[in-house]
């Protein structure tokens, strides 16, 4: 099936600068576009990414969204299970990587 863009699911995955180091605010805009070519590769085709600085703390680190509405958790779990996937195993997978794409940023 394919879907419109306003269709999609997006997934807002906020990254705080510290986990780039002493340094993160200076690499994590770079860091993010890094992070969002990743991880656009490999998601699923009712989804799009938005991968930006998390600088203000009282937003989440992930939120989703549907034609840019923010969508409640229970919605986003909903919208995944439409299309067979669990929202949990999706966000362990994605928390799970963070490190992976780190160290492909600083080329380790």
């Amino acid at each position: 099936m394919t879907l419109t863009q306003d269709k999609k699911i997006t997934v807002i995955f906020r990254i705080e600068p510290g986990c780039l180091g002493p340094d993160g605010r200076s690499h994590v805009a770079a860091f993010c576009q890094l992070a969002s070519n990743q991880l656009a590769e490999s998601a699923p085709e009712f989804m799009n990414w938005r991968i930006e600085p998390r600088l203000d703390k009282t937003l989440p680190e992930l939120a989703y969204a549907l034609q840019s509405r923010p969508l409640s958790r229970e919605h986003a779990t909903r919208y995944f299970a439409y299309f067979g996937e669990q929202i949990d195993h999706f966000e362990v997978d994605l928390l799970n990587r963070l490190p992976d794409l780190i160290d492909q940023y600083f080329g380790r």
